[in-house]
């Protein structure tokens, strides 16, 4: 099932820059979400240089080195988490209206859906984002408690950090496809929990991509892409 995963998103992107239908509304997106990168660029610098400073270790002794080398990494990996996940949560909702036509062209006909304004897909992403923001809460709480516990803090959180922004991620992914089959909250939560090695290995994969410059602009619709061909759990039960 990872490796499942893994080729699902492989296919997106292997969908979305091989058919001219879908490149040309992969374009329509290219320049907002590269502005959105670049904003958010700046804040992960900032936050990664503000969690380093406020973490790294002083003193004299052999190990202190390690840890602050421990440190500096885990404190770009939270923020990179945080940059991530904004940048995708945030994506998927300026860009909701053109991830419903590529969705829509890939299913060619083999999903059922109602066609609604773009104002009402904006507003569907929106609210579609809430509850998988809720679900990140307790594991976000974990991470930020995990950073007072001396010198293995920072390494915890940053592991428990990367694992919820995974899962967050996956919710997100497949917003588009599982809104365009009238999947809630808790048919979402079913199929990610029983297909949690496919999700993981998706957006696993999805989150290195989204660190590689000018790739991570075509993560977000490759996504898309990918999981409206190959959308596990299609019951919506599991």
């Amino acid at each position: 099932m990872l490796i499942r995963g893994i080729g699902c998103l492989i296919e997106g992107f292997r969908l979305l820059l091989g058919e001219a239908e879908l490149r040309s509304i992969m374009w329509k997106m290219v320049l907002l979400l590269a502005a959105l990168m670049l904003l958010l660029s700046v804040g992960i610098y900032e936050l990664a240089l503000s969690l380093a400073e406020r973490f790294i270790p002083i003193g004299d002794a052999w190990y202190v080195g390690i840890l602050a080398w421990l440190s500096w990494f885990f404190s770009l990996l939270l923020a990179l988490v945080v940059g991530v996940v904004s940048y995708v949560v945030l994506g998927s909702v300026v860009s909701a209206p053109w991830l419903d036509v590529l969705a829509e062209k890939v299913e060619r006909g083999a999903v059922t859906t109602r066609h609604e304004s773009w104002g009402r897909l904006v507003l569907a992403s929106i609210s579609n984002s809430l509850m998988p923001l809720l679900h990140f809460i307790p594991y976000a709480l974990l991470a930020v408690l995990l950073l007072l516990v001396p010198i293995v803090g920072t390494t915890a959180a940053g592991i428990v950090w990367a694992y919820a922004g995974i899962k967050l991620l996956a919710f997100e992914f497949m917003d588009t496809p599982a809104s365009r089959r009238g999947w809630r909250w808790p048919e979402r939560k079913a199929a990610v929990n029983k297909n949690r090695l496919f999700y993981l290995g998706f957006a696993g994969l999805a989150s290195f991509m989204l660190v590689l410059p000018v790739l991570n602009l075509l993560v977000l619709p490759a996504a898309v892409v990918g999981l409206s061909r190959h959308m596990p759990g299609q019951d919506s039960t599991g």
